[in-house]
């Protein structure tokens, strides 16, 4: 397991430096994290970036490990003020192999508004499955922000949800998985805007979204 938890350490690190590449985290704001799963009955951890810490020092050195209760278990620095949320979405979405949280400006905006994000673009069918979906407004600390995502996004296709007055968290299968849906959500949460600063966007029949959304999760890219 030893290998695998170097492995994770050298990959989140790597996948921080993508959130400010991408304009999606100002300072030290913003995490990544990835599972790393247990064998021979051991106990799944997770790696996370630990607090406060500039995207420019980030080390894979500097990756702390921790249990799925959020406690550090390796590393020499605080984890994350937002270990506790990652843990708990470990903890109840068992397929969950990365959660990414950003304050990236647009989904910022949405979720200041309390407002989701309409499905009025092919990127957002094909990527979220339909709107998305707003969570519930959280305290920072203990693992309410977790349950509210949980929440959320059990009863949604979507691997992004905005949390209400916070910022957007993303799931995937794996920490790369939910880097790419960061992105995405921002690039959607942006032109949605801008397409409702000119007009009313154009809503995307149903039935068309789920043929779109199968296509890119069965069909797209190479197999």
């Amino acid at each position: 397991m030893r290998v695998a938890i170097d492995a994770a350490r050298v990959d989140v690190a790597a996948l921080h430096a993508e959130l400010p590449r991408w304009g999606l985290v100002a300072w030290t704001a913003g995490n990544v994290s990835a599972r790393v799963r247990g064998v021979d009955g051991a106990d799944d951890l997770l790696v996370i970036k630990p607090s406060g810490i500039s995207y420019d020092d980030l080390s894979p050195a500097d990756v702390v490990v921790c249990d799925l209760d959020g406690r550090l278990v390796d590393g020499a620095l605080a984890p994350s003020s937002d270990t506790a949320a990652h843990a708990y979405v470990y903890r109840h979405m068992p397929h969950v192999g990365g959660v990414v949280h950003t304050h990236s400006t647009y989904a910022t905006a949405w979720a200041a508004r309390g407002e989701p994000i309409p499905c009025v673009l092919t990127m957002m069918a094909d990527e979220f499955g339909g709107p998305v979906p707003v969570g519930p407004f959280a305290v920072i600390g203990d693992d309410s922000i977790g349950r509210g995502i949980v929440e959320t996004l059990e009863s949604s296709p979507s691997p992004a949800v905005l949390m209400q007055s916070h910022g957007p968290f993303t799931i995937g299968g794996s920490a790369r998985a939910a880097v790419k849906a960061a992105v995405l959500l921002e690039e959607v949460a942006r032109t949605v805007h801008v397409a409702r600063e000119l007009g009313d966007p154009i809503p995307i029949d149903p039935d068309a979204i789920a043929s779109l959304h199968a296509r890119y999760q069965h069909v797209y890219g190479q197999r």
